[in-house]
Parts: C-alpha cells; structure tokens; sequence
C-alpha cells in the first residue's frame, strides 16, 4: 500500500471524495456505495446481498482503489478450510515453524459467496471479525488497521449453502441489498462497455487514490465527537427492546445490534454535516442494521414475511422523541 495524501484537509470532504471516485465506476449504486462508507467509519462489516453481476465485488475493488488500501479476495467455496483464510504454521528450511498470514491479512477483505463454505470455514473470520486478530498456537497476531469484511451472498441460490449462524450475522453492521439498476442507470453502465472502460481495472477507468488511511482515520475520529442526547439513546433503546417483544420475531436485536445502530447512526449523522444525532438518522440505519439480526417465526416466513416489513411496523408503533 502506497501513502497517498489526500488533497482535501477536511476529512468529510475525503471521504465525499472517494464516493464521487468510485461513480466512475459504479453506477446507480450510491446507497450501497455511502453504506459501506458508513461502515468503515465506525469499522463495521457489511454483508451484501444481491444476485450475481450487479458489482458487489467491482464496488470493494474500486473502494480500496480510491482509498489507497490493500484489499484481497476469497472465494469461499464447500473445500476450503479455516487456514486457507487465517493462515498456517509452516515448517521453515531451519526447522522451526513459522506462521505463513491467510488472505485476511488486508485492509478490505472481500468474502466472497461467504455462505457457500461449512459453519468451521466461516467461524474461521469470527475472531478477525470481532477482535481484529487472529490466534494460531497460542500466538495472537493483530491485523492491519484500518480492517473491513465486505461479505457477499446470492439471496435466491440455497442449493449447496451454508446459511450464517446468527452469532456471524450479528458481527455485521449492516446487510446493504444491492438490486438492479434503473433503465437509465443500466444504459449508463453499457455506455461504459461501449466506450471501452475496462471495469473490472478501476485504474483503467481513471480511478485513482483520492484519500489515505489516515483521512480514514481522522474522519473516524470526527465520528466519535458526533453528540447523541439521552432522547436518541433511550428512542434506540426501545426499538431494540420492541424486536424482543414483537410476535411475529423469534429472536430480537442483541445489546450489540442497538450500539451498532447508535455508531451507524453518528456515522450517517457525520456524513450529513451534523453535529449530533437526530431520530431520523436513527430510523434512516434501522433497517439495514437490524434486518439480519432478526430470526422470524416458521410461520411467519412461510407467509412470506420480510424483517423490513416487521420493522416498518416497529418504526411506526414506537413514538419518536422530538
């Protein structure tokens, strides 16, 4: 990774600045792009979902090309075993082991079709996930900072998957469904083709490195002083609370979902050139914060219920604070 400096002093300009990079590239997929943004803010994870050929992989390539940082891939596949990921001890010609780093060694680490591997495979990111390291023979090794998990899945293929355990889903900030572009947005996309843009090489496209590591950090940092008055913390406090307590949720939102959604929310805030949390930025995350943390009844899902439906209804029943 080289150290690009970045050419606005101001960190939210950075950052805006790698958005706008990365339209070049990706087109008609500015939420999804501002979420993942949101998520490194706060070092939160994002789980994409959405069916094959609609950039979920182009976006983290062209993301870590705009920020300068080093980014690998994984397919995941039924074979591939824990250390393909985290890494092995290897005999060295002196006769010692010697730990050889997995792929998640990395800034932004793509995990790509994360379903599609064995619950050991995929317990294997639990604790690069959570702690930002990983154990191997008694010996912990820290990853690089900044570190990101961007996981795909394909939401209409469940022949040979392993669907995430519900203690993984909840290491994710935030599940981002990326759908199709509009007609206008797909013409734009084969005028690229057509043009010749290569997009699968964003720096053939003219991406280049707009922002660094450390405008990444400062702009984290401009998160943390975002104010949230004990209104906000008491309002996400009983939306977490109303997941427990609805009929149609087998498992409600952990402690963990309802500080997520408060970073989430102070990242969003900051992004908009606030200085404090307002409801609607809270009610603006909800969604893609808490929808994969809730585990429907059978029965409701048989009917063919969404978690966006039931937290629609909760975002209504529970008062706003003003």
């Amino acid at each position: 990774m080289t150290d690009a400096r970045s050419a606005v002093p101001d960190p939210r300009q950075a950052i805006v600045a790698v958005r706008d990079e990365v339209s070049k590239v990706i087109v008609g997929q500015e939420g999804i792009v501002t979420g993942v943004l949101t998520a490194m803010l706060v070092q939160g994870h994002v789980l994409l979902e959405g069916v094959p050929g609609v950039a979920k992989t182009l976006l983290v390539t062209t993301l870590a090309k705009a920020l300068d940082l080093d980014m690998a891939r994984i397919q995941f596949t039924p074979d591939l075993m824990p250390s393909d990921v985290t890494g092995q001890l290897t005999l060295s010609p002196s006769g010692s082991f010697e730990f050889r780093r997995g792929p998640v060694f990395t800034n932004l680490l793509v995990a790509d079709e994360l379903n599609r591997t064995p619950p050991k495979t995929q317990a294997a990111l639990l604790e690069s996930m959570e702690e930002r390291q990983v154990s191997q023979a008694g010996v912990t090794h820290l990853l690089p900072d900044p570190f990101i998990v961007v996981a795909t899945q394909n939401p209409i293929e469940y022949e040979g998957t392993y669907p995430l355990p519900e203690a993984q889903l909840d290491r994710f900030l935030f599940q981002l469904n990326v759908g199709y572009p509009t007609e206008e947005q797909e013409a734009d996309i084969l005028r690229l083709h057509h043009r010749g843009v290569n997009v699968r090489d964003p720096a053939s496209a003219g991406v280049t490195a707009v922002a660094g590591a450390a405008d990444l950090d400062a702009a984290r940092n401009a998160v943390g002083e975002v104010g949230a008055d004990e209104k906000v913390i008491e309002y996400i406090v009983n939306l977490a609370r109303a997941t427990r307590e609805n009929g149609a949720i087998e498992l409600g939102v952990s402690p963990r979902g309802s500080a997520m959604l408060l970073h989430a929310s102070k990242a969003w805030s900051w992004l908009s050139g606030m200085t404090f949390v307002t409801p609607d930025e809270v009610q603006v995350m909800a969604k893609p914060v808490l929808r994969h943390r809730l585990r429907l009844r059978a029965d409701v899902l048989i009917e063919g219920v969404e978690p966006d439906e039931i937290l629609d209804s909760i975002l209504t029943a529970v008062p706003v604070p003003r």
